[in-house]
């Protein structure tokens, strides 16, 4: 099983490679960083979306658990936090008006469990940023779930280039069962 996670692991840093479009001058704080910028277009959010989807999928076979669908009010849970964190300008769960992943989930109608949110802040694609995600316990954890049937993926970038990420778990309504 860890040898499979680890395969599927390579091949998406391999294709993380493939799929990237960096631009710009070399990115950091020490100014020599060899970090290149990775722009998004508007018109990419779609295929960004599905492409971590199929990614995300692709672990989770690996490890056992269901496939997630995209659910477009964990989307938008997603994208509301990853522009407040960029408002904020810290990398944390709580948004600037003390709401918690719980909250942002049921301000945007979403009737299921929230299951998990990881975030992050960087200027690396989806793909490298799913890779630093699996390389630590807890956001793992929120990806492997096997409570987990729907995500949400979304990210706000910053004009020089940085991008807040947000990956929000769910288990839809239907999944959920009646609540107390």
């Amino acid at each position: 099983m860890a040898r499979i996670i680890g395969l599927l692991f390579s091949a998406l840093v391999l294709l993380a490679a493939c799929s990237s479009s960096m631009t710009g001058p070399p990115a950091g704080t020490d100014g020599g960083s060899t970090t290149r910028i990775h722009r998004i277009s508007p018109s990419e959010t779609s295929t960004i979306q599905y492409r971590m989807l199929d990614s995300v999928n692709a672990l989770r076979q690996a490890a056992g658990a269901g496939p997630l669908t995209l659910d477009s009010r964990l989307n938008a849970a997603a994208a509301t936090h990853s522009r407040d964190m960029s408002l904020q300008n810290r990398p944390w769960h709580f948004g600037s008006d003390g709401s918690s992943p719980i909250d942002r989930v049921r301000r945007v109608g979403y009737g299921g469990m929230l299951v998990g949110e990881n975030i992050s802040e960087t200027y690396e694609n989806e793909l490298e940023t799913l890779a630093a995600w699996m390389e630590n316990e807890n956001t793992r954890r929120t990806i492997l779930s096997k409570e987990a049937t729907e995500m949400g993926f979304s990210w706000e970038q910053e004009a020089n280039g940085k991008i807040w990420w947000t990956l929000v778990t769910g288990r839809g309504a239907s999944a959920a069962g009646p609540t107390s």
